[in-house]
């Protein structure tokens, strides 16, 4: 049996994140870089980018990126064979890159929609499929996409709404659980973790105007921390979650369950 630092341990894997330049993926990226792994880091804007590299190349952490439209196929292909150039082989997939627009379902511009889409769920297909070409011959992979608690409740009674996002979100899942039951005999695993309210880039203009409504319907009072997620990534990431596959961890304070 396994001693439990072994099993969290990530020397010698690689791990690639999109959107892992700043906030959650960034968090998420430090945690598997802490644990051993070495990390390819993707973002769409470089100056988002390369102070990230420099920060964890400067604490030691292997650490290369590139600029990437995580929506495009040959991107997606390109970050791949990037990850594999740089460090040999690739062990860790992180879908994490996510967008949102806000406008009521019958006034949502379709462009806006398909961005939505295109970025959330058809991106993290693209990476999962150029991922597997490189885990699939070589009999192992770890794939951990982010979908979000919208993808399993429906949106707070105020403000916004986010249909796009919700629609992504739930379809992100349900991939996981379709991939994860086709490469299972493979040992690449796919599972998600479902974040409630966390600070964000993303949602910190919604949990600043709603703060007092999502306080009171969470059974903790208060919103996820930074740190809250680290060790939930690591743990799907490494052999310490070995029997679990196509399944998604909920993060959200308890939310969900009143």
């Amino acid at each position: 049996m396994s001693h439990v630092h072994s099993l969290f341990d990530l020397k010698g894997r690689v791990a690639l994140v999109t959107g892992g330049s700043r906030g959650l993926g960034e968090e998420m990226a430090e945690g598997l870089g802490e644990a051993g792994a070495s990390l390819f880091l993707l973002a769409r804007r470089a100056q988002w980018l390369e102070p990230t590299i420099a920060g964890f190349r400067s604490r030691g952490i292997p650490c290369e990126g590139m600029v990437c439209d995580v929506s495009k196929a040959e991107d997606a292909q390109a970050a791949v064979e990037g990850a594999v150039a740089a460090f040999g082989s690739l062990d860790i997939l992180v879908n994490n890159a996510g967008v949102s627009w806000g406008a009521p379902a019958e006034e949502m511009p379709l462009d806006k929609w398909r961005m939505v889409i295109d970025i959330n769920l058809t991106g993290a297909f693209l990476f999962c499929q150029a991922a597997a070409r490189v885990m699939l011959p070589r009999k192992f992979g770890r794939i951990i996409n982010i979908a979000s608690v919208a993808g399993l409740n429906a949106s707070m009674p105020e403000g916004p709404s986010f249909a796009g996002y919700a629609a992504s979100k739930g379809g992100l899942m349900a991939l996981t659980r379709e991939l994860a039951a086709k490469w299972a005999p493979h040992n690449v695993r796919v599972n998600a973790i479902a974040p409630g309210f966390f600070p964000s880039r993303l949602a910190d203009a919604l949990i600043e105007r709603s703060r007092a409504y999502i306080e009171g319907s969470t059974p903790m009072g208060r919103v996820g921390r930074a740190g809250e997620l680290k060790g939930v990534a690591l743990f799907l990431a490494s052999d310490a979650s070995n029997y679990m596959t196509g399944q998604t961890l909920v993060v959200d304070g308890g939310a969900t369950i009143v």
